[in-house]
């Protein structure tokens, strides 16, 4: 009789992990599913992973069709991640057309404030504003294959034509080149020329890099892939535990 009950109390112990494991999977996938993020925890470590896809959407709500990252979610994901002490880096995935400069310029400027480890890599395209906040971290990596469209700053909508417009433009724009050439390798004198460059862009003035282009521009770090981002993370994050290790021991 004993041994039943006994048996019965096992099972019902494994039933309920089972279902708790069932849950932590879930939630995992709803990250993925609405906010592209996922938590990574091995070797000792645990890596965030951010994406930032498609457009940036800032003040102004897009278009439903638009595949978009909404700023105001990406903020607190950098707060939470930041105060974690369970989390030890993070892992930006960018595929990016850009979008709107200020929500752009406030990921990238928090991004590059973080204390912890972070490593970006550009997938596909990080054009426009997404160059901010590809070069926003420790250390970046680019595919091969992937481009970065560097350009002037764009306004859709209704202006009005007075010298304080252009002005505020012109202010706005030396922002973007002044963090650019803060969190990478490149002049701001070669980032204005990238950006004004013309003959390249059918429609426009600007300039596009491939991948192997925008590191020799001194924009991005390295050529590489996902391996390679995950390898140099996790090289960041020993350091940085040896660091705290020998602070210790002192």
């Amino acid at each position: 009789m004993n041994q039943k009950i006994l048996f019965a109390k096992q099972t019902e112990n494994q039933t309920g992990n089972s279902n708790n494991a069932g849950q932590t999977s879930t939630e995992k996938m709803d990250n993925i599913k609405e906010m592209g993020t996922v938590e990574v925890q091995e070797k000792g470590r645990s890596i965030h992973c951010l994406t930032i896809i498609g457009q940036i959407e800032g003040h102004m709500v897009l278009p439903p069709q638009n595949k978009t990252t909404k700023y105001e979610h990406v903020l607190p994901q950098l707060v939470a991640i930041e105060d974690d002490k369970k989390i030890d880096g993070l892992l930006l995935i960018l595929n990016t057309v850009g979008g709107d400069v200020e929500a752009g310029l406030a990921i990238a400027e928090m991004i590059s404030s973080m204390s912890k480890p972070t490593v970006s890599l550009v997938l596909g395209g990080g054009h426009s504003i997404g160059v901010p906040m590809a070069v926003s971290t420790n250390y970046s990596f680019i595919a091969p294959s992937a481009t970065m469209t560097i350009h002037p700053l764009r306004l859709s909508g209704m202006i009005i034509g007075v010298p304080q417009t252009f002005e505020y433009f012109d202010r706005m724009q030396e922002r973007v080149v002044e963090f650019v050439a803060k969190n990478s390798k490149i002049s701001k004198d070669n980032f204005r020329k990238l950006m004004l460059k013309t003959g390249e862009l059918a429609n426009d003035v600007g300039t596009v890099l491939f991948g192997q282009e925008a590191v020799e521009h001194g924009i991005i770090d390295e050529v590489g892939g996902l391996a390679s981002a995950l390898k140099k993370l996790d090289s960041l994050i020993e350091q940085i535990k040896k660091d705290k290790d020998g602070g210790q021991e002192k």
